[in-house]
């Protein structure tokens, strides 16, 4: 049975559109080149881009329906059905994991009744597990509608549906303000993001993350540590205690073994610093595996 039309916009709306999808296309040398920003674009209008949007683009960019299709479906960012306000994804990649993102997002997924990629009946929050973030610093992590919400908690990320649902203003951790799904579309079609605060903020890396730079430099680490906000802590200059360390790697050897002290130019990373691993895991001690027979 052959497939009926897809619906068309609205006039008002496909003027609008049209208008957009020009000036994303000039930014490119080739209109091909512009797919990516313009299925962000009809995601902006209905949340999900549908089988309206996909038409639009594949007219507008003179490209079939199929090649517009085999990229909406690629790529995980497109919605491919009517999601919510909020996306809320949980990460479960290894890191996250271990850290207790399983935790969150099955406590997540309890609290709100529903599974994965699916939306609250009154239409507010999509919870969905996603790969690794690159903020495996701040483990474990959530994103509503990309932006971070570092160091969760299953309790923390309970409240943190709870006041998306009730329409509370909710703070990420670092970046821009929140916003909704749509209007995180649009931003992401390549749209400035004028609201107050947002031209201000950065995503870039936090304390956690600039350790590693500090050591490479010679630098010597903080007697206490940055530590990302949780249970609605502020979230500027916050700290915690920490016993201090000095500026040398993990696996640094042990004191009583003859080690050189490195100048911050020579200083190792702890892939170059291996030590025995028999002293903390008798059962398991370093070395190559002893030939049968010997």
């Amino acid at each position: 049975m052959p497939q009926l039309p897809a619906p068309a916009y609205p006039a008002d709306v496909r003027a609008r559109l049209d208008a957009d999808a020009k000036e994303v296309i000039a930014r490119y040398p080739g209109s091909r080149s512009a797919l990516l920003p313009l299925l962000h674009l009809v995601q902006s209008e209905e949340g999900y881009v549908s089988r309206t949007g996909m038409a639009f683009c594949a007219e507008t960019l003179d490209l079939t329906t199929a090649e517009v299709t085999a990229v909406a479906t690629f790529y995980s960012m497109y919605r491919r059905k009517p999601s919510g306000d909020y996306q809320v994804g949980v990460c479960t990649n290894t890191l996250c994991a271990v850290m207790g993102g399983d935790a969150i997002f099955d406590t997540l997924k309890e609290h709100l009744g529903v599974g994965n990629n699916e939306t609250t009946d009154d239409g507010k929050v999509t919870l969905e597990h996603i790969e690794c973030n690159a903020a495996c610093d701040f483990a474990p992590v959530v994103m509503v509608n990309w932006e971070f919400f570092d160091n969760q908690t299953p309790e923390s990320a309970t409240r943190l549906v709870d006041d998306l649902i009730a329409g509370r203003t909710v703070e990420p951790t670092r970046g821009a303000p929140l916003c909704s799904y749509k209007e995180t579309a649009r931003i992401l079609a390549g749209f400035p993001d004028e609201r107050p605060g947002a031209v201000e903020a950065t995503g870039g890396a936090g304390p956690a993350s600039l350790v590693g730079l500090k050591l490479a430099k010679g630098e010597a680490l903080s007697k206490t540590r940055v530590v990302a906000p949780r249970d609605g802590q502020p979230k500027d200059g916050q700290r915690e205690d920490a016993p201090s360390h000095d500026a040398q790697p993990h696996d640094a050897q042990p004191h009583d073994a003859q080690v050189h002290d490195p100048s911050p130019t020579e200083r190792l990373s702890s892939h170059d610093a291996p030590q025995q691993t028999s002293a903390s895991d008798p059962e398991f001690p370093a070395g190559p595996a002893a030939e049968e027979g010997e």
